[in-house]
């Protein structure tokens, strides 16, 4: 073998290198952008996070009282002590 087909081979194998590197970080930006689809424990858990803030807001809405509503106003600690 002579001097230039050992430097041709090697610019050659050089080059496959890096066309398997951009190729593999190709790979990996495209593993990171694609879209994440939940599991079936986090879709129980977020089902069940969505029905106890239903139920809070419905409990809220029967026991919440206003002031308006409320015919006395609370008295202030201050205010009964005097």
């Amino acid at each position: 073998m002579n001097h230039w087909q050992i430097e041709y081979t090697a610019e050659y194998h050089r080059q496959q290198i890096l066309e398997e590197v951009e190729h593999i970080q190709l790979e990996k930006l495209a593993l990171e952008s694609r879209a994440r689809y939940p599991n079936r424990i986090e879709l129980t858990i977020l089902s069940f996070a969505n029905w106890m803030i239903s139920k809070g807001r419905q409990l809220r809405k029967r026991y919440e009282f206003t002031a308006v509503n409320c015919g006395n106003p609370t008295r202030v600690a201050s205010q009964i002590k005097g």
